[in-house]
C-alpha cells in the first residue's frame, strides 16, 4: 500500500506513542493524506503529510516552530538564538553539531529560519537511518542546547581586539549574525520592506526587527538569550511538521522518547495580538543609500501604499485576497501594471510583506522625487477604477488555470514548500488541512463569483477604498546614508568601550583568545551519530530515453509519470553568433516571450500564455564540455510545459515567438529593459558570492569569459532595439540553415561545442559597492569533469569547506559563509557577508596549505564523499529527469564512471590534486571582491578597480 494509503487507515481518537490522533482528511488535489495529532501531556501539535515521496521532511517548525512573538526589541534575540542553539546541545555537546551533520549525513536540505514570528528548523533527506540520525539531533539541539556564552559571543556579538592576539590592537564589533545583519541591510529592498512591516504594524512584536538592527544586537546579553529559550522554546508552543513515505509511528516514537517525555505542559502565551486599526490613514518617510547600480541614478526613490487586510487564519478569506492581489498586479494585464510600470514612472514594482494579519502593498522603486503625487493619485485613481469594471472572466480564468498547474507539478522540494507555505497561518493557529485543500478553495471562489459577479469589486471597495489603515511610505537615497550609519556604528563602539575598566579590557582580550583557541582546536564529534561510505548505493538509477528526429533536428523523449503536464526544453546554439552580439543575449532572452509576437500583442501573448501553459521562458545556456576545458556550447535554452490537452496552443505560441516577435514597439522594449536592470541591481548584495565567483572565472575558460558576459557584473545595454533585431536575425538564419537546434519534450539531445583561440591569464578585480560588508573569491584553472583528477577535487572542495574554511572564515573571521566548490572547470574559494578581504584571501591559501600538509584522516575524507554524494544524488522532479544529457551530452554511463572515481579517491589523491592544481607554482587563478572601499587593494597596483 502506499504512504497515503496507510495514512487514511488511522482513526480520530487513535493514540500513538503519546499522541491523540484528531483528523484524517485525505488531499487529492496534492496526492497526500493529512494527519494532526495533539502530544496528550504537552499539548503540542503534529501534522504529518504521508506521500508516496522518498524525499522525507522534519520540520520542528524543522517540524516544530516556535511561535517567537514577544520580542519587544531589535537585538534579534530569535535569530541569534536559533544560531546558538544548534552549536552544541545536552547529547551532543561538540561545537557545532549542525553543520558537522552536513558532512555526516545524505541529507537534502538542512537549515533553520527565523520570520517575523517564528522560528523554522526544517531537514529533508531520502535515507530513512539518516532521518532519525538528523531528527535526534535537532530535538536535541531545540530543546536541551548548551547555550554557551561562547557561542553567543561567536555567533550573536562581541566586542574583540581586531587581531585578537594583540591587546594593543583597536576593540571592534564582531560575530556571525552582527555581520549577516549588516549585509541584509545593505540591500535597499530589504531596508524598504523592514521599515515598511515595522510602520504597519506599530504596536507589537512586528514593529522590531527579529534578526536584528545591527546597531542594537550589542544590547543583548547572554542571560537575555537564556531566558528568552526558557519561555519560548517547549513543546507546548511548538508545532512539529512530517512529510514522505517513511512511517509516522516511528517518527512520533522517537519524538515523545528522545524530547516531550521530559516536559509538562505549561501556557507559553506567545499569541499575537491583533494590530488596532488606524482611524486614519498615515504616512511616512525614510531614507537608505545610494544604488551604484541603479538603472537610473537620478530615479532611485521608491513609494508604496500598504493596507492591513485582515487575519490570516480565515482561509477561504486569505485565497480570495490571494487571488485579488494577483488580479491586481500579476502580468501586463493588470490594472496596476498599465497604470504604473508602462508609464515609464518607475523601473518595477516595490516590495510587500506578510504577518499574522494580511497586507497588500502597491508601488513603485526606480521613480523621481517629483512623481510622489502623481504615483498616489494613480493609486488611487485604479483602485476607483477597479471597482467600477472589474476584471475580465477571462484573466481570472487564466489565474485559476496557473493554479492547477501549481498543482500538478512536481517539484524536488515539494515537503519544504508545503512546511513554508502552512506555516505562518498555523503559527496563528489556523487550519493548516484547510489550506492545503485548494479545490475546495476554488469551488467556493467560482461559487461566489457566480452569485454574485461583484464579489471581487465589493472586495476591493472594502480592503481598499474604504480602509483607513493605510500607510504611504516613501524612501529616498541619502548621499551622506553610509557615513551616518559607520559614524552610529562607531558611536555605539565607542560608548561600550568608554564603560570598560581596566579589567574588563583584559577580560574581554583573555575571552578573545579562548574563542580563538577554541576555534582553532580540532574537535571530537564521535559523539554524533553518521552514516557510512558503505550506506551510499554504488549504482546510479538508469534515466530511459528515446532519441529521434524531426523534420531533419534531433529529438529526445523521456517518459515519466507528470500528473498529465508536458515539458518542453529546446536548444538553440548560438556558435556562429558575432561576437558584438553577445552581450545582447541576456536582454533577448528576458525579453523575447514578453513583447507579443504573430497576430497578438504583448497583452493578449501574456493572456495566452497563462490561459494555455505553465509558463513559457528563454535562458542563457554556457555549457562546458565534459572533457576538454577549452570547448564549449553557447545557446539559448527554450523551456516551457503545459497541460497534455495544450501542446498545439504551446506549440503555435513558440511558432509566432520566433517567426514573428514585435520588436518594432520600442515603448514596450524600454519597459522591460528597466525592469530587467532594476531586477539585476537588487540581486547583487543577495549573491554576491556568485557573481564574484563567475567574475574571478572570467579569465581561466573560454565558458567562464562567456558565463561572465551572460550574467556577470558587467552586463552592458545600448542600441538596443537595433541590435536585439540584428540577434532574431541570427537565429532566424540558423533556423533557416538547419544548423544546430535541439530539442526534447520532456528533455533533450546532441551537443557541439566550440573551441576558441582562448589564453588563460591572472586577473583580480575589485568592485567598490555600497556595502558594509564583502563578498570575496578566488577560483583557479582546473579540469573537465571526465578528467580522473575531477573526483578528487571535488572531495577536496567538500572536505577543506568543513574542516578548514568553515573555521577560518565564519568561526575566526566572522562571515556569513565561505567555503570551496569545484565546478565549470574551475576550484572556487568564495566568502559570503564577509567583514573581511584581503584576509579571507589568506585564508584560501593557507587552506591550500592545510590540503598540501595531508593533515586530516579517513574520518574526514569519508565525511566529505557523504557531503558529495548528497549533492550528486539530491533528488530529480519528474520534469528534469534526463536534463543533464540534454544539456552537456553526460550520459548514465559518465555519471557512474563519475561515481566510481568518487568513492574510489584517497588520502594520496587529495594531497595529490592540492599540490597539482592549487599550489601557488602551478595555479592560473583569477581573483575578485565585491565591497566597500577599500584603501590597502587602491594602493596595490595588481588590481583592477572598477
Amino acid at each position: 500500500t502506499s504512504a497515503k494509503e496507510r495514512a487514511c487507515q488511522y482513526q480520530p481518537g487513535q493514540n500513538i506513542h503519546g499522541f491523540t490522533v484528531t483528523e484524517v482528511v485525505a488531499v487529492p488535489d496534492l496526492f497526500l493524506t493529512a494527519v494532526k495529532l495533539t502530544h496528550d501531556t504537552t499539548g503540542a501539535q503534529h501534522l504529518h503529510a504521508a506521500r508516496d515521496d522518498a524525499n522525507n521532511l522534519f520540520r520542528l517548525s524543522h517540524s516544530i516552530d516556535f511561535k517567537i512573538t514577544t520580542p519587544m526589541d531589535s537585538t534579534g534575540v530569535p535569530h541569534i538564538l536559533e544560531h546558538t542553539v544548534l552549536c552544541g546541545s545536552q547529547k551532543y555537546p561538540c561545537r557545532d553539531p549542525f553543520f558537522k551533520m552536513l558532512n555526516r549525513s545524505l541529507s537534502t536540505f538542512m537549515n533553520a529560519f527565523t520570520a517575523s514570528d517564528y522560528t523554522m528548523y526544517p531537514f529533508s533527506t531520502q535515507n530513512g537511518k539518516d532521518f532519525q540520525n538528523l531528527l535526534s539531533v535537532y530535538l536535541d539541539a531545540v530543546f536541551f542546547p548548551c547555550l554557551r556564552e561562547q557561542d553567543f559571543r561567536q555567533e550573536g556579538w562581541r566586542l574583540e581586539n581586531e587581531t585578537p592576539t594583540d591587546i594593543n590592537s583597536p576593540l571592534v564589533f564582531k560575530g556571525v549574525v552582527f555581520n549577516e545583519m549588516k549585509g541584509a541591510f545593505s540591500d535597499n529592498e530589504r531596508v524598504y520592506a523592514q521599515h515598511l512591516q515595522n510602520k504597519l504594524f506599530p504596536d507589537h512584536t512586528y514593529s522590531v526587527v527579529s534578526g536584528g538592527e545591527p546597531l542594537a544586537i550589542p544590547d543583548l546579553t547572554w542571560e537575555q538569550l537564556k531566558q528568552f529559550h526558557a519561555t519560548h522554546y517547549h513543546p507546548s508552543n511548538a508545532r512539529f511538521f512530517t512529510y514522505g513515505d517513511l512511517p509516522l509511528e516511528q517518527h512520533l516514537k522517537q519524538i515523545e522518547e528522545e524530547a516531550l517525555s521530559r516536559f509538562k505542559r505549561i501556557n507559553p502565551n506567545t499569541e499575537v495580538p491583533s494590530q488596532p486599526h488606524w482611524s486614519s490613514p498615515r504616512e511616512e518617510h525614510v531614507t537608505c543609500s545610494p544604488d551604484a547600480l541603479a538603472p537610473d541614478p537620478a530615479r532611485q526613490d521608491t513609494l508604496c501604499v500598504s493596507y492591513l487586510l485582515g487575519d490570516i487564519t480565515d482561509t477561504f478569506e486569505g485565497f480570495t485576497l490571494s487571488l485579488l492581489s494577483s488580479l491586481m498586479i500579476s502580468g501586463p494585464n493588470s490594472p496596476f501594471y498599465k497604470a504604473l510600470i508602462e508609464p515609464k514612472i518607475g523601473t518595477d514594482f516595490s516590495s510587500v510583506v506578510g504577518t499574522k494579519e494580511a497586507s497588500f502593498s502597491i508601488g513603485l522603486q526606480g521613480m523621481s522625487e517629483e512623481d510622489t503625487e502623481r504615483v498616489k493619485q494613480i493609486i488611487s485613481q485604479t483602485i476607483d477604477d477597479i471597482i467600477e469594471k472589474g476584471f475580465e472572466e477571462e484573466r481570472i480564468e487564466a489565474l485559476l488555470h496557473k493554479l492547477e498547474i501549481q498543482i500538478k507539478h512536481q517539484s524536488t522540494n515539494f515537503g519544504l514548500s508545503l512546511a513554508s507555505y502552512i506555516a505562518s497561518l498555523w503559527n496563528h493557529d489556523g487550519d493548516p488541512v484547510e489550506l492545503l485543500q485548494i479545490s475546495d478553495s476554488v469551488a467556493k471562489f467560482r461559487q461566489a463569483l457566480k452569485e454574485n459577479p461583484c464579489f471581487l469589486q465589493e472586495k476591493v471597495l472594502h480592503y481598499f477604498k474604504e480602509n483607513t489603515h493605510r500607510l504611504t511610505l516613501s524612501m529616498s537615497p541619502d548621499e551622506a546614508y553610509l557615513e551616518k550609519q559607520a559614524q552610529a556604528e562607531e558611536e555605539k563602539l565607542q560608548r561600550k568601550i568608554q564603560a570598560l575598566s581596566h579589567s574588563d579590557r583584559k577580560e574581554i582580550y583573555e575571552k578573545g583568545l579562548e574563542l580563538l583557541a577554541t576555534q582553532s582546536k580540532t574537535q571530537d564529534a564521535s559523539c554524533l551519530p553518521a552514516l557510512k561510505v558503505s550506506d551510499i548505493e554504488p549504482t546510479i538509477p538508469i534515466t530511459p530515453v528515446q532519441i529521434s528526429t524531426a523534420g531533419g533536428v534531433p529529438v529526445q523523449y523521456c517518459e515519466q509519470p507528470t500528473n498529465g503536464l508536458v515539458y518542453l526544453r529546446a536548444m538553440c546554439s548560438l556558435n556562429t553568433l558575432p561576437e558584438d552580439l553577445r552581450l545582447y543575449v541576456p536582454l533577448f532572452c528576458s525579453v523575447i516571450t514578453k513583447m507579443g509576437c504573430g497576430a497578438l500583442d504583448y497583452r493578449q501573448q501574456a493572456q495566452q500564455m497563462e490561459l494555455r501553459t505553465g509558463g513559457m521562458s528563454v535562458s542563457t545556456q554556457v555549457t562546458p564540455d565534459s572533457t576538454q576545458l577549452d570547448m564549449y556550447e553557447q545557446g539559448v535554452l527554450l523551456s516551457s510545459s503545459c497541460l497534455e490537452r495544450n501542446l498545439p496552443h504551446m506549440f503555435q505560441l513558440w511558432r509566432d515567438i520566433f517567426n514573428s516577435p514585435h520588436f518594432d514597439d520600442e515603448e514596450r522594449l524600454r519597459v522591460l529593459v528597466m525592469m530587467s536592470a532594476q531586477e539585476l541591481a537588487n540581486g547583487i548584495s543577495y549573491s554576491g558570492h556568485m557573481y564574484a565567483m563567475t567574475r574571478a572565472g572570467r579569465h581561466l575558460t573560454p565558458a567562464g569569459d562567456l558565463q561572465e558576459t551572460f550574467s556577470g557584473m558587467e552586463q552592458k545595454i545600448s542600441d538596443t532595439a537595433a541590435q536585439l533585431e540584428s540577434f532574431m536575425k541570427e537565429v532566424a538564419d540558423n533556423r533557416k540553415e538547419r544548423k544546430p537546434v535541439r530539442s526534447n519534450i520532456i528533455e533533450v539531445s546532441r551537443v557541439c561545442f566550440q573551441e576558441l583561440n582562448f589564453q588563460p591569464c591572472q586577473m583580480k578585480t575589485f568592485f567598490q559597492l555600497p556595502f558594509p560588508v564583502n563578498f570575496v573569491s578566488e577560483s583557479i584553472r582546473a579540469v573537465a569533469f571526465s578528467h580522473q583528477d575531477y573526483a578528487s577535487l571535488c572531495i577536496l572542495a567538500r572536505m577543506m569547506t568543513a574542516k578548514f574554511l568553515h573555521g577560518e572564515i565564519r568561526e575566526k573571521g566572522g562571515a556569513y559563509g565561505g567555503g570551496a566548490r569545484m565546478g565549470g572547470g574551475c576550484f572556487s574559494f568564495y566568502s559570503y557577508r564577509d567583514p573581511n578581504s584581503v584576509q579571507t584571501l589568506s585564508a584560501f591559501r593557507k587552506g591550500v596549505d592545510w590540503a598540501k600538509s595531508g593533515q586530516f584522516s579517513q574520518q574526514d575524507i569519508d565525511e566529505a564523499k557523504l557531503s558529495v554524494f548528497s549533492a550528486v544524488d539530491s533528488p530529480v522532479a519528474p520534469s528534469s529527469k534526463g536534463m543533464g544529457r540534454f544539456l552537456s551530452g553526460v550520459t548514465d554511463e559518465m555519471l557512474q564512471n563519475h561515481r566510481e572515481r568518487l568513492f574510489a579517491v584517497t588520502h594520496k589523491n587529495l594531497v595529490e590534486v592540492a599540490e597539482r592544481y592549487l599550489g601557488v607554482g602551478q595555479r592560473t587563478c583569477g581573483v575578485a571582491i565585491l565591497g566597500p572601499e577599500n584603501h590597502t587593494i587602491k594602493k596595490d597596483p595588481s588590481w583592477i578597480v572598477k
